[in-house]
């Protein structure tokens, strides 16, 4: 049985349901408009109780000059840049040719290296601080952005290899088999035929891994706490708001809406892939 389509539904049900999501839609929406009204107020309307709705006055855009022209704040939005996109590259690029050998080859401890790479997921960050730590620092890569990257790559990898892992298993062994009958070689099949049939949930998988890493503050913190040249933009943007009397909230708004800008922007640059990744198989037949 499937639900019944939104179409036919009686005129009081989709009263109802629309009711309903212009609420929940509003609700979600309402910080970012506050945030936004903050981002044009300045520091003294704040601190002295101008908050939530209120529209700003006098109109200010000093906490936007003031998030830009911020050299920390800068090296760190490039270095979310610099950081993200190898991050990016490392996990889905090894997650892809693991998923790969994962789903259509048969071998010893198959399922066992499948099962480490999703236990992975399950381990909370948190107490994998002080290994990764020490770990960091006998490499001497501490406080440098080779530690980011490289956490993150492979912290990452076991999330993506099993989302590719099951999103080639879907593919049908026909085609390896008909490519190895033709005289292919196993990496001819796999960038022929295998990526360009993978290339939606690369696009899904890029969207939220450049979202989790971007995001990043624990352990920006954790491993580049002495380093604006190596923080990632959240990070980056505490060290903005800090006055001497009182905190620039303005200025803090203006950033985290600066800092929310990339992953939006690359959401909606690969929305069709990426809802194509996260629903292929979904339909039925």
């Amino acid at each position: 049985m499937f639900p019944t389509p939104i179409q036919n539904w009686n005129s009081r049900s989709k009263f109802i349901y629309f009711t309903l999501v212009m609420f929940t839609l509003v609700a979600w929406l309402l910080p970012l408009v506050i945030i936004t009204l903050a981002s044009f107020m300045t520091a003294d309307q704040l601190n002295s109780g101008g908050r939530g709705l209120n529209l700003p006055s006098p109109l200010s855009i000093d906490g936007w000059i003031t998030a830009i022209n911020n050299e920390d704040f800068r090296k760190s939005f490039l270095n979310s840049f610099i950081i993200v996109t190898p991050v990016v590259i490392i996990s889905i690029g090894l997650a892809t040719m693991a998923g790969f050998a994962l789903s259509k080859y048969k071998f010893r401890g198959q399922l066992l290296i499948f099962a480490i790479f999703i236990g992975g997921n399950f381990v909370p960050f948190q107490i994998l601080m002080v290994p990764v730590l020490r770990l960091t620092q006998d490499l001497g890569i501490y406080n440098t952005k080779w530690a980011l990257i490289m956490f993150h790559g492979a912290f990452q990898t076991g999330f993506c290899v099993f989302f590719m892992r099951n999103f080639i298993a879907q593919l049908p062994n026909e085609l390896i088999e008909a490519a190895r009958v033709e005289g292919a070689s196993e990496w001819q099949i796999f960038y022929r035929i295998i990526i360009p049939l993978v290339k939606p949930a690369i696009a899904a998988l890029s969207v939220l891994i450049f979202t989790f890493v971007w995001n990043d503050f624990f352990w920006s913190l954790v491993l580049t706490p002495a380093s604006p040249d190596g923080m990632l933009a959240p990070a980056g943007l505490s060290n903005i708001i800090r006055g001497r009397f009182y905190n620039a909230w303005n200025v803090m708004a203006a950033g985290s809406l600066l800092v929310a800008l990339p992953p939006v922007a690359m959401f909606f640059v690969l929305q069709k892939q990426f809802i194509a990744g996260l629903t292929l198989g979904a339909n039925k037949g």
